[in-house]
């Protein structure tokens, strides 16, 4: 397999399989449907991270050095926050951005 076409290797975190499923159950509370549909859509984006993973913007916060972590939008208001380490993506959290998320960094 030439590189253009070699995939990335995605990690998801325990910790940001925790944050799924509290999402997901917090969700579940209000419409079943949304919660499987989050969980669904964060199998699909982090999947697609094999390849092109750079094409998400960066995410950006005082409180971390610029360049660190990229984010993903998911179901309109979950962020999967990942970073790239050569031929690896590592999925850190998955975030609802109404949330205040400055204590993970």
């Amino acid at each position: 397999m030439d590189q253009k076409n070699e995939l990335y290797k995605v990690v998801i975190s325990d910790d940001a399989s925790r944050m799924l499923v509290s999402h997901s159950r917090f969700l579940a509370q209000v419409s079943e449907v949304a919660a499987l549909h989050l969980i669904e859509e964060f199998g699909i984006k982090a999947k697609s991270l094999e390849k092109y993973p750079e094409r998400n913007p960066w995410l950006s916060d005082p409180m971390i050095p610029p360049g660190k972590y990229r984010k993903l939008l998911m179901a309109k208001r979950y962020l999967m926050v990942y970073q790239v380490k050569d031929k690896t993506v590592y999925v850190d959290a998955v975030v609802d951005c109404r949330q205040d998320y400055g204590w993970l960094l």
